[in-house]
């Protein structure tokens, strides 16, 4: 091993993405070892992000302008998150100031169709994240409700479904859609049929079987895509909920006639428990299609009051489970909230790694967002997800293989005891010990 860095982020010893070297100590013996095959290659990896929201965008616009910089610098920048993905909603979504579409109501000729709502906030705020990045951003769209008009319940919140009638008009929102970005400048890489489409929330939701979510995208999305020459551009993922049926949901879509042409791959949410080991079915069955984690926070109806420290460990349980589990992508929710967790439209608060203070002029940067940072600022690009083992389960551990060749070890001590580790690849070995509740990332070079 050379040019061995160990980054530490310890909030008991006051430690935020310390840096330090490490020493390589030849052969290791057999005990306490987190052995790391980098021949053993699977996932690719595109990157991580989080999610535009009307909400974070709104929250980020009541910043000053050399407090916008900076926060764009903490979440895009070298010195920040590194971020080089992102995820938007088409239409309002809970995290917005109210329900909105893009049509005027009743419009199924789409001539009413106009973005300018989203050119207020949204776009600015995306716009100056690539610009900051250097180059455009890989963005995830979703839709969580369509207009009123189009849905069985005649509403935008509270469930409904999508009018067989209106399924061509729909499809069609959606290339409209990604062509009024496309003339702003911004490109959109991938997009999912539907937000969660098997919840009926008091917010914008749409229900859909996994045989609708089928023929929408094999006869309707797909087709619409293809005729527009978007289909190269824009991937089509389906479902977009939680993990625990994520596989089976993916396997009735791809066996329905024509799917498996147009279907890319699968997103999944975090709020049901891990089921990390879906995500393994997945990719054993599924070999060619992509997974990417699309959505995940603290939910303050569920976990308020947890604490930074169980908020941050259970985003880095979260992120090296899906990944070793074989999602390709880590895409967070909002990139920031007021310090009520919103706005949102429904009162559904949530926490988020970076949060506005009460006057909405600074923002504070939290646990969680460090932790993020020991995976999304050092697991490039193109890295590759390597075989690892571990000696023991008080420890969540992670390999990654960059393209340079370099090698990313992320550890995680969520015990409330002193843990020593000993990195070993072939003949080489580092030696690291874990404070409780603390975490690393060794990087280093063969």
């Amino acid at each position: 091993m050379k040019d061995i860095r160990i980054t530490e982020t310890d909030r008991a010893l006051g430690k935020y993405w310390s840096e330090s070297s490490g020493q390589d100590l030849g052969p290791a013996g057999e005990m306490k070892l987190v052995v790391v095959y980098p021949d053993e290659k699977e996932t690719t990896i595109r990157g991580f992000g989080g999610a535009f929201t009307e909400a974070a965008a709104h929250t980020y616009s009541g910043l000053s302008e050399s407090r916008k910089k900076a926060l764009i610098n903490d979440l895009f920048g070298e010195g920040g998150l590194r971020y080089n993905m992102g995820r938007i909603h088409m239409n309002s979504c809970d995290f917005a100031l109210g329900n909105y579409t893009y049509i005027n109501e009743g419009d199924e000729t789409l001539e009413s169709f106009d973005i300018s709502h989203d050119e207020k906030e949204i776009i600015p705020m995306i716009k100056e994240a690539e610009k900051e990045l250097g180059r455009g951003l890989k963005l995830m769209m979703a839709p969580w409700s369509p207009p009123p008009f189009m849905k069985t319940n005649g509403e935008m919140n509270h469930g409904g479904k999508l009018k067989d009638e209106y399924r061509q008009l729909w499809a069609s929102y959606f290339v409209k859609f990604i062509q009024e970005y496309k003339k702003r400048g911004i490109d959109i890489s991938f997009t999912t049929i539907q937000n969660e489409p098997m919840a009926t929330q008091t917010w914008d939701s749409c229900v859909y079987t996994a045989n609708e979510e089928a023929d929408f995208v094999a006869n309707f999305l797909g087709p619409a895509l293809k005729k527009a020459d978007l289909l190269d551009d824009v991937r089509i993922f389906v479902w977009d909920h939680n993990k625990e049926v994520a596989y089976d949901r993916l396997k009735e879509i791809l066996g329905t006639p024509g799917a498996d042409e147009y279907v890319s791959g699968c997103a999944v949410h975090w709020y049901t428990g891990d089921h990390f080991d879906v995500l393994r079915l997945i990719r054993k069955h599924y070999p060619d299609k992509e997974i990417f984690f699309t959505e995940g926070c603290v939910e303050y109806s569920i976990l308020a009051g947890a604490g930074d420290v169980h908020n941050a460990e259970m985003y880095a349980h979260q992120m090296m489970g899906n990944l070793k589990g074989g999602c390709n992508a880590i895409i967070d929710w909002n990139l920031m909230v007021d310090y009520e967790g919103g706005p949102n439209h429904v009162g559904n608060f949530c926490d988020a790694p970076i949060k506005a203070n009460k006057s909405g002029d600074d923002y504070e940067k939290k646990l969680s967002y460090y932790y993020i940072g020991h995976f999304s600022r050092h697991i490039k690009e193109g890295a590759d997800l390597i075989w690892s083992t571990s000696y023991t389960d008080e420890i969540d551990s992670a390999a990654f293989a960059n393209p340079d060749g370099e090698r990313v070890v992320v550890i995680l001590n969520k015990s409330d005891k002193e843990i020593p580790v000993n990195i070993k690849e072939g003949n080489s070995s580092t030696q690291i010990t874990l404070s409780p509740h603390s975490i690393k990332t060794v990087s280093y070079y063969m």
